[in-house]
């Protein structure tokens, strides 16, 4: 039996990460919908779903996968146009909620992948939900200039929370629990400190070394 899911496709930040698993033998791959695919252009004619196609069909050649093997896709939106084409090309499958074995590997993938890209560990290793939109927002205006790149441009919630006016101040911190959000290290006590504020859903204050 073979199961598709993916993993990613609702960070802020990165692509979205398609991965298929061959129960029997715990066989496993996975490929990523590049960044580019949600751009504002792109994302608004859902390239991305074209995209999905070209990703599982190439991942079904390498491992051989049959028409006569059980397949279990994700029910989700992003398979919208797999499962034409699964069907169109004579594969049987159903669509349903994915669970284990694959949804571990996965969700491991898009973590170790975010972490490539610069998403601190920390975030993933003691938060219960470190991809949430408003944590990641954060991190992103810590350093704009490079990480708004790294964004979902053409998502309607970066178009509203996307370009925040934004406020400079500087204190100094006695006693500090805080990890500067731009350099990721330590804010010491006794440490002058870069506050960064905005508001997004709520009102935001992100604290950097004076000098990041």
């Amino acid at each position: 039996m073979i199961l598709i899911d993916d993993a990613g496709s609702g960070s802020l930040i990165g692509g979205t990460i398609i991965g298929i698993m061959r129960i029997e033998t715990e066989e496993y791959l996975y490929d990523i919908i590049p960044l580019q695919y949600y751009s504002p252009e792109l994302f608004q004619k859902k390239m991305y779903l074209d995209y999905v196609v070209k990703i599982v069909s190439n991942l079904f050649k390498r491992l051989n996968v049959t028409q006569d093997e059980d397949i279990l896709i994700c029910r989700g939106y992003m398979f919208d146009k797999l499962r034409i084409w699964t069907s169109n090309n004579g594969f049987k499958f159903n669509s349903t909620k994915i669970d284990e074995p694959l949804q571990s590997k996965i969700e491991s993938s898009f973590e170790d992948y975010a972490i490539a890209l610069g998403f601190p560990k920390r975030f993933i290793s003691y938060t219960k939900y470190p991809f949430h939109f408003h944590r990641i927002l954060q991190w992103v205006y810590a350093d704009y200039d490079n990480r708004a790149k790294l964004c979902k441009r053409g998502w309607k919630s970066f178009g509203k929370y996307g370009s925040l006016q934004t406020e400079i101040c500087f204190d100094k911190i006695k006693k500090s629990h805080y990890v500067c959000f731009k350099c990721n290290k330590k804010i010491k006590d006794d440490s002058p400190v870069k506050i960064l504020k905005f508001t997004s859903n709520k009102p935001q204050k992100i604290y950097l070394h004076d000098d990041c």
